[in-house]
């Protein structure tokens, strides 16, 4: 994420108070994290120098509580932006937040945060290139865009993203798209947010391709209903984002002309800043503030069902016998708990909080493979890890096991399963939770009268005449939620994967009804009545 002047110090609070899903900032013309609590906000603009000693202590004890634990910070990368000429936010504000970033709060190490404080702006965002209606660098008015010769979005996420591809300097691909900012927020325009925001998707984001998130926060009086759309089209980053698979969010600050309920201060934001006074309550800067929580309900809506935790690098076998495999793996520094995967099956019961893990009653003289996937402290999963084969002891059994054990048609209250039979197989044995249920003699099989949003764990043996295998691999399936229903725009129901697109119409996933225009103004309810199929309601 990245901001201007109020944006900037906004950015600030955002990445410090939820700086688990955060991996870093560029601020412009910012200043130290809550330095407004603390002292009159004016003592945090133009020459000042502000005291960080309660900025740092505050941090420190808030961490954990508050606001994310502060070891998350340590990861992040900073850039700082301070013009040579800003008389608004002066280089001495930014220099106190470089000594809370880095010699004094000593958050984050020195490598990853760059201060590019040598170039000759005023209180500006600074680009490369000219743009209709720009203020002139060397001057702070609106619309406080200008050609300074230095490309301020690039240099910024470059240093949060690594070496990108060349910006598209032609027509973008993409696409602008206009959302509803007060599903976020209750009374929206109370609190300084407008009910509208901006988002630019590139093209390959919309055809499926994973993709970055960044938000920018524009500054005082740069506000979609103060000048338009230049803060979200003029400032540079929908070309490097249009290359780089990078989705930009542009909210929206309004101003308010009276004291809002619960404000920390007695005066309104008539110039439509981001709070960072105390506008909209004490809370501004923390976990609970109105307008972070807004933002932070943005994120997690935009990147439901991606998955921000790595996975281990390395797994290895640490011994075998004739039935059990002991596995252990690189720790993940983020990493809440793992899952081990077996033949592509789930085979712990619970999330192991260890790195190490055995697995038991395997066939003798057998060979498995496995992967390790990682859970963040939401139960986010992670990609797999490299896989490994590791061989059991001792012969194997005469009667294999049968493989690839999948299940289908899960329901509220059944689920039907599958798998590859075995040769010299007779029949097959069934077993939910250990205990068996049903022998048959061919796949597949429904196992009904179940609970809703239940997991079950089934094994399935080999059965030829008085000698049955060992177990299969375990898998473990949860019915779903009796008609469960999510009334969403239909470019969210694509998203989330509960429906898809063609020729501009959406189309529910199992039932393909067709559910209308494929945009962020259509509204539907679907309705998942079994696993992958939704139909309209």
């Amino acid at each position: 994420m990245s901001g201007l002047s109020s944006g900037a110090f906004f950015a600030t609070q955002l990445h410090v108070a939820y700086s688990s899903v955060i991996k870093g900032a560029g601020i412009v013309a910012g200043g130290p994290y809550d330095c407004a609590a603390q002292v009159s906000y004016s003592s945090c603009m133009y020459a000042s120098s502000p005291s960080i000693t309660k900025s740092i202590s505050n941090t420190k004890s808030w961490s954990g509580n508050q606001i994310d634990d502060i070891k998350y910070l340590e990861r992040q990368k900073i850039y700082m932006i301070s013009g040579t000429a800003d008389t608004t936010v002066g280089p001495s504000v930014m220099n106190q937040l470089y000594k809370y970033y880095v010699s004094e709060g000593k958050f984050i190490p020195s490598e990853n945060v760059v201060f590019k404080n040598d170039i000759k702006t005023a209180h500006t965002f600074p680009t490369d290139y000219d743009s209709t209606g720009n203020n002139q660098c060397s001057f702070a008015s609106s619309p406080y865009i200008s050609n300074c010769q230095f490309d301020g979005a690039g240099a910024i996420l470059e240093h949060l993203y690594g070496t990108l591809q060349p910006k598209n300097t032609n027509t973008l691909q993409g696409q602008f798209i206009e959302f509803d900012q007060s599903e976020f927020i209750a009374s929206a325009r109370t609190y300084g947010m407008s009910t509208t925001a901006w988002m630019y998707v590139p093209k390959s984001c919309q055809q499926g391709q994973t993709c970055r998130l960044h938000i920018a926060f524009h500054g005082c009086q740069q506000g979609y209903e103060k000048i338009q759309d230049k803060f979200v089209k003029n400032t540079g980053y929908n070309k490097w984002a249009d290359t780089n698979h990078i989705i930009v969010v542009y909210p929206q600050a309004v101003a308010t002309n009276t004291k809002a309920p619960g404000s920390a201060t007695s005066l309104p934001n008539p110039n439509g800043c981001w709070d960072w006074i105390g506008w909209y309550g004490s809370d501004f800067d923390v976990k609970s503030g109105k307008q972070l929580t807004a933002i932070y309900q943005i994120i997690q809506r935009i990147t439901q069902g991606f998955n921000p935790i790595d996975p281990p690098q390395q797994i290895f076998v640490n011994s075998t016998t004739d039935n059990t495999v002991s596995l252990t793996w690189t720790s993940v520094a983020d990493a809440h708990a793992y899952n081990v995967y077996r033949d592509s099956n789930k085979v712990n019961a619970n999330p192991i909080e260890r790195n190490s893990f055995t697995d038991e009653n395997l066939q003798s003289g057998s060979t498995y493979t496995y992967y390790v996937t990682s859970l963040s402290s939401s139960l986010q999963e992670s990609s797999p890890s490299n896989s490994i084969n590791a061989q059991t002891t001792g012969q194997a059994p005469p009667i294999q096991p049968p493989t690839n054990i999948n299940a289908q048609d899960i329901a509220s209250d059944s689920i039907t399963l599958t798998w590859t039979t075995v040769s010299s197989a007779q029949k097959y044995r069934i077993y939910r939770n250990q205990t068996k249920i049903s022998d048959v003699t061919l796949p597949p099989f429904q196992d009904s009268n179940l609970n809703p949003d239940t997991e079950y764990v089934y094994e399935i043996s080999s059965l030829n005449q008085d000698l049955e295998s060992v177990k299969s691999a375990r898998l473990v399936v949860k019915t779903i939620t009796m008609k469960v229903c999510f009334n969403d725009n239909n470019y969210n129901h694509v998203v989330n994967g509960r429906a898809t697109h063609s020729g501009g119409y959406v189309y529910a996933l199992g039932s393909e009804q067709n559910i209308g225009l494929y945009n962020i103004l259509v509204k539907t309810n679907l309705c998942m009545t079994k696993q992958n199929y939704y139909v309209k309601e």
